[in-house]
């Protein structure tokens, strides 16, 4: 990733806005992210007041997904390009439907009983369906391992929909699958063309996450509550050890309430929309967030980090507490503390940012804090 190209960041966040792309995570799978995941996602199912039918159907297909990616994950341990050996989980809301998509590495050989199993699933009515999950699970005819098993025909009968999916050759010897579940009720009509053309861009997306890096993303209104949701999720990703976990944490904090505090709203939306990421290299995390803010903010919002960049250690200290206990303090300066915050708590990265017009009103505010591993 260049150090000064943030340019992906609202490229990205206007894509996840235009499919409706809300949380997507990429990287190691294991028990306490699969949990996170499960949790973060239920929590916000809660939240939406979705009907206890459809949050069960969507919960099992998470499970068996997210499942199937971890009992995977160690066929990618040869792959050439590493950046295409991680599995990614994403979903999304289109209209009153949720779109899971899993991805994993898979052998190319296996690709031809895969896709054999997935239409012979296809091929089959709610009854037939139902009749060959016993029969595979009363004569063991697939293996969990080999054929994706009793996983892909419980997905499908909980979805109620086809399984819709697609390869991408990664090397000569291994491919990418996207698997892409959408869960539907009885009386809705599935428009298969709209259904593959999302399974697409979410190919679009994965690309830029290769090529930057990125962990984890959430896209979406930010408030108090899918901030402490977030924070809590994000606690079970990052595999690191305690004292680095604690000071992203911290950083991550500050990040968060900059946008529920600070960030400006759209005429269409209830809370402060925004986009927040997570980025791995090999010496640092690099924590990104994006937001809006009023055009006639942006200069100002400038000149502040311009000036907080230039503080020494000892001077960021002496700001934070000249700030921090003046009573009097408004607004502007509150903001102003965080970012001091955050370059203290990052051991004193450099606040990198970028400022780009949206539209009349309105800019898109990109900020990037490197946190070194050491």
């Amino acid at each position: 990733m260049s150090e000064n190209n943030l340019d992906f960041v609202k490229e990205m966040f206007i894509l996840m806005n235009q499919e409706n792309l809300g949380y997507i995570y990429r990287g190691k799978f294991n028990q306490e992210i699969t949990d996170n995941i499960l949790k973060l996602t239920e929590t916000n199912l809660q939240r939406q007041e979705e009907q206890s039918r459809v949050k069960k159907r969507i919960y099992s297909i998470m499970v068996e997904g997210l499942q199937n990616i971890t009992r995977h994950q160690d066929d990618a341990s040869d792959v050439e390009k590493k950046e295409e050996s991680l599995g990614i989980f994403v979903i999304q809301k289109v209209d009153n439907l949720y779109f899971i998509t899993t991805g994993n590495i898979v052998e190319n050989d296996a690709i031809p009983h895969l896709k054999a199993l997935i239409e012979k699933i296809n091929g089959f009515n709610k009854e037939e369906l139902k009749a060959y999950y016993k029969q595979v699970l009363s004569d063991g005819s697939l293996s969990d391992k080999g054929g994706a098993g009793l996983g892909l025909i419980d997905m499908a009968r909980k979805s109620g929909n086809k399984l819709f999916y697609r390869f991408r050759e990664v090397d000569p010897v291994h491919s990418y699958f996207y698997l892409h579940t959408v869960p539907i009720t009885d009386d809705y009509s599935v428009d298969e063309k709209k259904i593959t053309n999302t399974l697409m861009k979410i190919n679009t997306v994965h690309h830029t996450l290769n090529n930057e890096n990125i962990l984890l993303v959430f896209n979406g209104e930010f408030n108090q509550e899918s901030s402490i949701n977030l924070l809590s999720g994000i606690k079970g990703h990052i595999t690191t050890s305690k004292s680095l976990k604690n000071k992203l944490f911290y950083v991550v904090v500050e990040m968060l309430q900059n946008i529920v505090k600070h960030g400006s709203k759209l005429e269409s939306s209830e809370e402060n929309p925004g986009i927040f990421t997570i980025c791995e290299t090999e010496n640092q995390y690099l924590l990104i967030a994006g937001n809006f803010i009023q055009n006639n903010y942006a200069e100002k919002l400038a000149d502040k980090l311009n000036r907080i960049n230039t503080y020494s250690p000892a001077e960021l200290e002496e700001n934070y507490s000249k700030i921090l206990f003046d009573f009097n303090v408004d607004d502007e300066k509150k903001s102003g503390l965080g970012f001091i915050d955050m370059r203290l708590k990052s051991g004193g990265a450099l606040l990198n940012f970028s400022l780009s017009d949206f539209n009349d009103s309105l800019t898109f505010f990109v900020l990037k804090i490197s946190v070194p591993k050491s």
